[in-house]
């Protein structure tokens, strides 16, 4: 399967920076996913690991969090030699160029954030209640204190995610507004809802919690 086949999409803003790899997967044809989160990431595994591959980021420690949908921020300031998943986060911000960071979502928004500047990274997983915690503000907060960066100098994207009419909060716009309060000036919304086109997205609720899930992957190369 080419690059072009494999079933993921690119954000201009973050296409638009040096040295910076990402993708956001979709959903894989054919591939059947009725079934609990343990058992639907298992049978996407093959699929995510050939994008990775793909995007050269086949050998790269592939971090993840656990997503339990609080605020804390896991952070990544030494070299990680294997794959890793951080108890009780809902994400992870960097600064090696030998990571690969993972957030999986199905309804919920994938976050990704950029410091071009002091060439940090992060990617946080935001639904309603990690909105309302302030998830997203916490990840800027500690890129600020652990990579000492500037709101003002990061380039934050949000992946498609579940939006009203089909949802009764629009949870993205309030993620925006919250990086906007902190200072980020290149702030990104994909616009897309998960739930209004489930023939290139998962979705949680339309498929009532039977479905597979999307990868957010971020890295600096």
């Amino acid at each position: 399967m080419s690059h072009a086949q494999l079933p993921l999409e690119h954000f201009a803003a973050l296409t638009a920076l040096p040295g910076v790899v990402h993708g956001f997967t979709l959903r894989v044809p054919g591939l059947e996913m009725s079934h609990d989160k343990a058992e639907a990431l298992a049978r996407l595994d093959g699929v995510h690991r050939k994008i990775r591959d793909e995007h050269r980021l086949g050998s790269a420690p592939f971090i993840t969090a656990q997503q339990i949908h609080g605020k804390e921020i896991a952070v990544v300031n030494v070299a990680i030699s294997a794959d890793k998943c951080f108890a009780n986060c809902d994400g992870i911000i960097a600064d090696q160029p030998d990571a690969c960071l993972g957030i999986y979502v199905a309804d919920c928004c994938a976050v990704y954030l950029v410091d071009p500047v002091r060439r940090a990274i992060g990617l946080i997983h935001s639904g309603k209640k990690g909105t309302e915690l302030g998830v997203v503000p916490n990840a800027i907060n500690t890129m600020t204190a652990q990579f000492g960066s500037r709101p003002a100098d990061l380039v934050i994207q949000l992946s498609p995610c579940i939006r009203p009419p089909h949802y009764e909060i629009d949870f993205a716009a309030d993620i925006v507004r919250q990086c906007r309060d902190l200072g980020v000036k290149s702030v990104h919304d994909s616009g897309v809802c998960t739930a209004c086109d489930l023939m290139r997205y998962y979705s949680y609720r339309a498929e009532k919690g039977r479905t597979g899930r999307m990868l957010a992957f971020l890295a600096l190369a």
